[in-house]
């Protein structure tokens, strides 16, 4: 877990240094979470009063870094991984994309912010006409009932497909997608589109490719059956 100003740059760098002579072949970085938005679902943020956060972004580029620096494989969370460009490494595969169904409906999909544009770029290329509708937390894992109760839901279709995995009561989330009167179906999407770092440091960049042609042409699927 990195914590800026703690034990990055310079500590961090003697860390994989460390690592690596003794014989460590991979690493895998988590980018630390002190607000509600970055991933606590328990109402104890902060968890570090004061404590600086890096962005996604930021962070992002930390890995890249130092996996340019190390032998072992490095990979980060939320973002990435630099070997497979996972999560969502099949928008840079456009023969796996040609593979994927069209879309051919409407619906909107509710995702965390990090995920939305990469999931974007890959239903758009698959005809949607639509773009995602990204909540405030980063992580799509992570949504709570109150993230969607965030949510501006004048602009939303008439189907609603969150995360397989979200913390939401469906009966919840049903009520919140229907107080304005419309009456919006509320329908899970897959469990996983994509490999996060934890995951991918298993894997090949081909069971990657696998996991999200088959992730996203599910929801593609559901897209369509429900739109």
């Amino acid at each position: 877990v990195v914590l800026p100003g703690i034990n990055d740059g310079t500590v961090l760098e003697h860390t994989c240094e460390w690592l690596e002579e003794r014989g460590a072949k991979g690493l895998i970085l988590m980018r630390f979470a002190n607000a509600t938005e970055q991933g606590l679902i328990l109402g104890n943020a902060p968890i570090i009063k004061g404590q600086q956060v890096q962005t996604v972004e930021s962070f992002r580029d930390t890995v890249t870094s130092l996996r340019k620096k190390f032998r072992m494989k490095i990979s980060g969370t939320p973002l990435w991984d630099p070997e497979i460009g996972s999560p969502f490494a099949i928008r840079h595969e456009p023969a796996l994309i040609k593979k994927l169904p069209q879309v051919q409906r409407r619906a909107s999909v509710i995702t965390g912010s990090v995920a939305a544009p990469f999931i974007d770029a890959v239903l758009f290329s698959c005809g949607a006409t639509i773009p995602t509708v990204p909540v405030k937390k980063e992580i799509a894992c992570l949504i709570t009932i109150d993230d969607l109760k965030d949510l501006d839901i004048r602009l939303l279709e008439q189907t609603v497909i969150i995360p397989g995995r979200a913390f939401v009561h469906d009966a919840e989330a049903h009520e919140v997608f229907n107080r304005d009167g419309i009456d919006r179906e509320v329908i899970r999407g897959p469990d996983m589109l994509t490999a996060d770092a934890e995951t991918s440091m298993g894997m090949t960049k081909d069971q990657v490719l696998a996991m999200e042609l088959d992730g996203f042409a599910e929801l593609i699927r559901t897209i369509n059956m429900y739109g």
